[in-house]
């Protein structure tokens, strides 16, 4: 949105936006269109310039734009492209790292797949190939396998076959026959084995033969009666000669073959189970030759509810780091929104000073200047008391404006600026240290993970089948085609799933950097450009400040005479704290460690200053208040912590909570 350029009109030419520091402080932050960015920019101007030309308090709060911008409020200026070269420095580059080993472990996933399906692909090559010789031999195979079902049609029709015996003429077997009429007629449901089915029909076979030869007998013996009867013509003799051809009873002896008919049949016990399984095999082979391979991948989730996919896995990561990178842009864009409206602040606040200077007379009035300095020296040539020099609490709570050092009273507020910007800061240096740490380990994982891939496969099966049967042709078209040989080497490495991790360059750590130290160094700025306010404040309004520096003057006047009094709270504090024993363990340092005696020593207990070998300590029994030399003679040689207050110098003026205080 904001990196859109206007045009003019038909010409189509970009124009060139200015490129003044009131541009780039104020408006060029807002998350705006260019052409609304030029309406604010003028629209400041024009209010700006009016103001200048009508208001002193206009021009004031306009100047004070500089110390502000050099403060607080200008930190936030600095602390959004603080924000912003993190995340474009070691926040992307940490983020690209990332992507990198996402991107890697998936493609590690899909080369482990790729490789896994070569190696099956190779593996099952000479299977394949086996298949594919017996579906083009189909035709042949379906030859070969018509043959045996002709030469099988024999034996078939001979099992099947009622020929040779019938119910009628059998004699012996007349259970069995009436068993084989029953069994037809009950065959749908009740249907007899093979082997039973044909020992029936062999015994009715048999009996059929001895009852035939039994017939054929007799009719041989009626045929030579008949013969005889013919060729003797003698009547009595004929008959005579004749009669040995009527014993047809010794036909009947063929019946002593159906007690082996009944009990030693020439059947095998495992007949039936061998026509059956031949009978089912040749019905199997007159059907269509076909083969198909069907592969079934078994999956087990090892938790439950979890998906073991590793590729799954790399998606769902990826995706959570895309979710968690859209949060962080939006994230730094309402920073960024928020941001653009710092200026606002800016102006805000420099109003704020310029109302607050000219409505409240102790607001800010903590500055020794230069007509504080003059009234001091008039009152000293007067003969009156004066002030300077401060004594040495008393320093504490004012500032000197020509002091190039930071003073108390600006210490503090230096201080917490200092921690505010210890968590950018630290920040930083976790993203970097991270990002280092990263980059190395994955830079050594890419120099210590190459693997190199290598599949070998040999095969070579030799089946021969001898004769020249019909059998021995059949195994030669089915197993013969087993007689495969290959030789297979795939070999791949994974050196294009290796990740590739950047390392940060000294320019973009330095550029990470500089707004974190120049936020640092404005902390420390602070507390100069705070003074320029004053400064700035007091050239456009010296009558106000020459009545806040003799309010000041006077204040401090009042608060030296009742200085003791003011103070006694604050000594009988501390020297009670002093008076307190001290604990066993600090006793053991001291005779231990002299070193610690440093730290551990007492306190004035007016300012608070380490004690030295000049301090004086209060010789009262039960006090031992430690003071200093120079506020030893503040408080004119007494000690306020067991000095009566009655005797101590009296004054109207006690302590007030509407003291002057430093402006932040």
């Amino acid at each position: 949105m904001a990196g859109t350029f206007p045009q003019d009109g038909a010409t189509g030419k970009r124009r060139k936006l200015p490129h003044t520091s009131l541009f780039q402080l104020l408006v060029n932050p807002m998350d705006i269109y260019e052409d609304q960015k030029m309406v604010a920019l003028y629209s400041v101007v024009g209010l700006g310039a009016l103001g200048w030309g009508t208001s002193p308090h206009i021009r004031c709060a306009s100047l004070l734009l500089v110390p502000k911008m050099l403060g607080r409020e200008g930190r936030l200026f600095v602390l959004g492209y603080a924000l912003a070269a993190i995340y474009e420095g070691p926040a992307a580059n940490l983020r690209y790292n990332l992507n990198e080993v996402i991107a890697s472990l998936g493609c590690t996933v899909e080369l482990q797949v790729n490789n896994s399906r070569a190696a099956w692909r190779v593996s099952t090559a000479p299977l394949r190939a086996v298949f594919k010789d017996l579906l083009g031999s189909k035709d042949s195979l379906k030859a070969e396998t018509q043959n045996i079902s002709k030469s099988f049609e024999d034996l078939d029709a001979q099992v099947n076959s009622d020929t040779g015996y019938t119910a009628e003429n059998t004699t012996g077997f007349e259970g069995a026959a009436r068993s084989v009429e029953t069994h037809r007629a009950l065959a749908p449901r009740h249907r007899l084995s093979t082997q039973k089915m044909y020992e029936l029909k062999t015994k009715l076979h048999c009996s059929h033969v001895v009852d035939r030869a039994i017939l054929s007998c007799r009719r041989w013996f009626d045929h030579k009666h008949e013969r005889c009867m013919q060729r003797i013509w003698v009547p009595l003799l004929k008959h005579l000669l004749c009669l040995p051809m009527k014993f047809k009873f010794f036909c009947g002896i063929a019946k002593a073959m159906e007690v082996w008919c009944r009990h030693r049949i020439p059947v095998e016990g495992n007949f039936g189970q061998t026509y059956d399984s031949l009978n089912q095999s040749i019905h199997d082979l007159e059907g269509e030759f076909s083969a198909t391979i069907e592969l079934k991948e078994g999956k087990q989730a090892a938790v439950l509810g979890l998906n073991p996919s590793w590729e799954h896995m790399s998606t769902e990561l990826r995706d959570y780091v895309r979710h968690q990178e859209a949060q962080l842009e939006w994230a730094l864009g309402l920073l960024r929104a928020l941001f653009s409206c710092t200026f606002l602040l800016v102006l805000h606040a420099s109003f704020s000073y310029a109302d607050s200077y000219n409505g409240d007379i102790r607001f800010d009035n903590i500055y020794i200047s230069t007509y504080f300095c003059q009234i001091d020296e008039r009152r000293r040539k007067l003969g009156k008391r004066t002030l300077l020099p401060l004594r040495k609490a008393e320093k504490k709570t004012v500032i000197f404006p020509c002091n190039p050092s930071v003073q108390a009273s600006e210490m503090r507020n230096v201080v917490r600026e200092l921690v505010e910007t210890l968590p950018v800061l630290l920040l930083l240096l976790l993203l970097c240290g991270l990002d280092w740490a990263l980059y190395s380990a994955f830079d050594t994982i890419r120099h210590h993970s190459f693997l190199q891939y290598s599949f070998r496969s040999s095969h070579k099966l030799e089946v021969k089948v001898g004769g020249d049967s019909m059998l021995a042709r059949l195994l030669r078209k089915t197993i013969g085609a087993l007689n495969t040989s290959s030789g297979t080497v795939v070999q791949s490495n994974n050196m294009a799933c290796l990740p590739q991790p950047v390392s940060l360059d000294a320019r973009a750590y330095v550029r990470a950097a500089l707004p974190i130290s120049l936020l640092l160094c404005l902390c420390l700025l602070q507390a100069f450009a705070y003074r320029l306010r004053r400064v700035i404040a007091a050239f456009y309004f010296p009558k106000r400040e020459k009545k806040r520096i003799l309010f000041l003057y006077n204040e401090l006047l009042r608060k030296r005479a009742a200085f003791t009094q003011l103070r006694r709270a604050a000594i009988l504090r501390r020297a009670q704290q002093q008076k307190a024993p001290r604990h066993r363990l600090a006793d053991v340092l001291l005779r231990r460690c002299p070193l610690l005696r440093h730290w551990l020593r007492g306190r004035c207990v007016v300012c608070q200053a380490p004690e030295t070998p000049e301090s004086y300590v209060c010789p009262t029994p039960d006090c031992a208040a430690v003071y200093c030399r120079p506020c030893w003679d503040d408080m004119r040689r007494r000690c306020p912590a067991c000095t009566p207050r009655e005797e101590l110098s009296s004054s109207a003026y006690s302590d007030s909570n509407d003291d002057a205080t430093y402006a932040e």
